[in-house]
């Protein structure tokens, strides 16, 4: 078929992935590595989930805060959705070969161990590249590979979002910090190790040769707040997160309706979009106010602008000003909760969410759409150890190796 017609080309089929064909190994727990994975997965390769007889932490995170074992993990399955579980004791010299034989068979390794973890089973980054020179092999590390924090614990609140800067510049004046939703960074890292991942394959399809992609917390977490520490470098100073009510850039700011509802004004480019807000608001008289005429006016005079706009905002409901914004042409976006984010006609229109195969509820599409390869469904996560046997024949493990493998998980 013609690609313009929309059909998938040289026989492939609609549930084809662009990754078709793409082996990964996955010794990852939590989120950082995982995550990527799971885009990986969504995009259409075959991702072995290698786990240790307890199986991935991140699996008892339902029950462990005391809720039912009989409800769905639904973090869980957003970080492992599509992928086969195989269960490993890499204590074990049994263990330890059929790894081999996974990492034989596949084009990808994906680790977020620590790396003393990964040096007792003989999975560090550099001794895998000597064995298996073609494989990317993906290091998700909280800290980078040298330095003297290199081995210290990461998670994303500490290394991505506290050590970064982010959580310092998202504090409103002396209030104390406060933690990012929960795998935020972890997603964020997910992203950029899946980005890397997809480069060196690119790399090796032109030189047939493999190569560690590292990817870590805190480096991602100064990249995500590229502008405030580009600035830092470039001037020595930037300020400091500010109290809503003493923001510099008032039309880029929150407000409340009178119904208790928050929005933001997006005016980026103030002078441009102040009047239609004036309009909105039905104050012509505030552009004539000196103290608000231009932009620089306004960042002069912010308290006393922003409690302008806060008693106009808080005489109407939120309806009333969605309306009004749209018939203005305001830029704005409603602070939504997430009850209110799975029900945005918008968000599903977007394809935010997605159906799993075999199951009563959805769960978190990823970011990206391909023409040809639209995402309908994603299996569920897989239960422990499901795929154990299978893979390891898949990947050509000899079957005293398979047998000793499974028979200690009897």
């Amino acid at each position: 078929m013609n690609a313009s017609d929309g059909e998938c080309r040289e026989g492939a089929t609609a549930d084809m992935g662009v990754l078709d064909g793409l082996r990964v190994v996955e010794h990852a727990a939590w989120v950082a590595g995982p995550s990527a994975g799971a885009l990986l997965a969504d995009w259409g390769a075959e991702v072995w989930k290698v786990e240790p007889p307890r199986g991935d932490p991140f699996r008892a995170i339902i029950t462990s805060q005391g809720y039912s074992a009989d409800i769905p993990n639904a973090p869980f399955t957003v970080d492992n959705r599509g992928k086969r579980s195989i269960v490993l004791d890499l204590r074990t010299v049994e263990g330890q070969t059929a790894m081999e034989c996974l990492l034989s068979a596949a084009d990808v390794f994906i680790t977020n161990m620590r790396l003393k973890s990964l040096a007792r089973s003989g999975l560090t980054p550099e001794a895998v590249a000597q064995r298996h020179p073609s494989l990317i092999i993906g290091l998700v590390t909280g800290y980078g590979l040298r330095g003297p924090d290199k081995a210290r614990a990461g998670y994303d609140v500490g290394a991505f979002a506290a050590r970064s800067g982010i959580l310092h510049q998202m504090r409103a004046g002396s209030a104390p910090p406060g933690p990012l939703p929960l795998g935020f960074g972890d997603h964020v890292v997910g992203l950029a190790t899946a980005a890397g991942v997809l480069g060196a394959l690119i790399e090796r399809a032109r030189t047939g040769r493999g190569q560690i992609v590292e990817t870590n917390l805190l480096r991602t977490g100064t990249f995500t707040l590229g502008w405030e520490l580009g600035t830092q470098l470039l001037l020595g100073r930037v300020p400091g997160g500010v109290d809503r009510s003493r923001s510099k850039t008032p039309l880029v700011n929150c407000y409340r309706s009178q119904d208790d509802h928050w929005f933001w004004l997006l005016g980026v480019e103030a002078d441009r979009h102040f009047p239609s807000l004036m309009w909105a608001i039905d104050r012509d008289d505030l552009p004539n106010d000196p103290r608000f005429a231009t932009a620089r006016d306004r960042r002069h005079n912010t308290d006393s602008f922003i409690q302008e706009l806060d008693k106009v905002f808080g005489d109407k409901s939120m309806s009333f000003w969605q309306e009004r914004f749209d018939d203005c042409g305001v830029w704005w976006a409603p602070v939504q909760t997430p009850d209110e984010v799975v029900a945005d006609d918008q968000a599903q229109a977007a394809g935010c969410f997605v159906d799993v195969e075999g199951a009563d509820f959805q769960t978190v599409a990823n970011p990206v759409e391909f023409t040809y390869r639209p995402t309908q469904s994603v299996t569920a996560a897989p239960a422990l150890g499901a795929d154990t046997e299978a893979v390891l024949r898949q990947a050509g493990c000899p079957e005293d190796v398979i047998a000793g493998v499974t028979s200690t998980r009897r």
